[in-house]
């Protein structure tokens, strides 16, 4: 019955019925943590906004589509999840957060950002997978800090050259878009230690040897007619990744284990 009554709660977007859903928000989080993921929610609770010191906020899997002007008060934010929900355009007010460190927005429904959001100059790690764009967001290239940056799964066909202005980024996942050639650009960016393109459209990729930092290249599930050669150390994960006998990687498992294991790496080192 309790589920029953929260689905119908759910529907009613008055700041009643949607702090029915979180219950009494009362005291800060003794660890500056507030999770409100997985609530149903249609509109964030003012009261929510009223702990100014908060440094984590989740708010994943909702219903979310806005956020209220009041969030602006959380100053010493530095996480903020709004990945599953139903956002459109990124509400303003994210902009204004000037500590945040981590973003995730994957799994929405955004077709650009804001070019408000380069106010966010200590951000480091940017998920915008699983969205709606069709061209590169430019304001990510006015992010100085950005180490990490995942844009899979989107529809994207071109990368734009001011990407080789952000010297810190050290991993860029687009894997699931609609990439035809190699990103020439990244073959600027030598400080890059991660490049996953897999599962696109490339058909040739050309020699990566010289890129320095590189680590790990994903670049399996393209039509391509040759694997990328590497500097020695480098991991490849797609086909021909064994170049010595020519076997084909095993295909899904390892490009999800490589990718966590590199994702794994880079926010220790963080």
């Amino acid at each position: 019955m309790g589920n029953v009554v929260r689905g119908a709660v759910a529907f009613v977007p008055s700041e009643r019925c949607q702090r029915f859903l979180v219950c009494d928000l009362k005291e800060m989080p003794l660890d500056r943590t507030l999770d409100l993921s997985s609530r149903q929610l249609r509109c964030l609770p003012v009261r929510a906004s009223a702990f100014d010191e908060l440094v984590k906020l989740y708010l994943s899997d909702n219903h979310l589509s806005n956020l209220p002007p009041e969030l602006r008060n959380l100053q010493k934010l530095q996480l903020l999840a709004l990945d599953f929900n139903c956002f459109e355009e990124l509400p303003l007010v994210i902009c204004s957060l000037v500590q945040l460190n981590i973003l995730y927005l994957g799994n929405n429904r955004l077709y650009r950002l804001p070019k408000e959001l380069r106010h966010l100059t200590e951000l480091k790690t940017l998920w915008l997978e699983t969205n709606c764009f069709t061209k590169f967001p430019r304001v990510i290239c006015e992010l100085p800090n950005i180490k990490t940056l995942h844009l899979g799964y989107n529809q994207l066909r071109r990368l734009l050259a001011e990407l080789e202005r952000l010297e810190e980024l050290r991993s860029i996942w687009l894997a699931g878009n609609l990439l035809s050639d190699f990103p020439p650009v990244l073959l600027k960016m030598h400080y890059l230690e991660v490049i996953d393109v897999d599962r696109n459209c490339i058909r040739q990729f050309p020699s990566l040897a010289y890129l320095r930092g590189l680590k790990l290249v994903i670049y399996d599930h393209n039509p391509c007619v040759n694997a990328p050669e590497v500097d020695e150390g480098v991991r490849r994960v797609g086909h021909w990744a064994n170049s010595s006998d020519d076997e084909e990687d095993e295909g899904d498992g390892k490009v999800a284990k490589a990718g966590m294991k590199a994702q794994g790496s880079l926010e220790e080192n963080e």
